[in-house]
């Protein structure tokens, strides 16, 4: 009887330890950063990281994505560096995202102009997140500009023909063709 529930036993446990899988480890790859906003790639996902100045935490992480499908993150950069070209505009621009709004909100802070992510979380106009303002120089440096690492999400708009856009990235205003020029 003893070895009847001591051999039960070894294979229980035997089949308990089969269950533990390894899986693959997939990092994201830092395009760029400054202070506590980033631009991270895992494969064509791209993700922007910050800190939410609008809760009371300031250890609160939040974070939008979007699929580079048409060369959208290059599209996000042009769109947002008119805006410190031109004059400051006066309403924000709204970006539609599968599972956010984000809003890109300018304001001159000490006669320099700046852009502020606000993100609408799940489209719920209830839960808002802020990130700090950025100045021109720290947004060349959050996309790679400074850096070199541009090329990771040039080299991977190339890549992807197919598919449909995920996020709106066209100017106000615009025919919205979908071809975009390359310099």
């Amino acid at each position: 009887m003893r070895k009847i529930i001591l051999l039960i036993t070894c294979m229980f446990s035997i089949s308990v330890f089969s269950q533990i899988k390894v899986l693959k480890n997939e990092s994201l790859v830092e395009i760029g950063k400054d202070n506590s906003v980033g631009l991270y790639k895992k494969e064509d996902k791209f993700t922007i990281n910050y800190q939410d100045l609008n809760t009371s935490n300031l250890n609160t992480i939040r974070s939008f994505s979007f699929q580079n499908l048409n060369g959208d993150v290059s599209g996000l950069y042009k769109l947002i560096m008119e805006g410190f070209i031109t004059a400051v505009p006066d309403e924000n621009i709204i970006l539609e995202l599968p599972n956010d709004i984000i809003e890109l909100h300018y304001e001159k802070n000490y006669g320099q102009p700046t852009v502020q992510f606000i993100q609408i979380i799940n489209k719920n106009r209830k839960y808002v997140g802020k990130s700090q303002f950025l100045t021109k120089k720290q947004v060349e440096k959050i996309f790679g500009k400074t850096n070199g690492k541009y090329a990771l999400y040039e080299r991977s708009a190339v890549n992807s023909k197919s598919g449909v856009n995920t996020a709106s990235t066209a100017t106000p205003g615009s025919t919205g063709n979908g071809k975009k020029s390359k310099k």
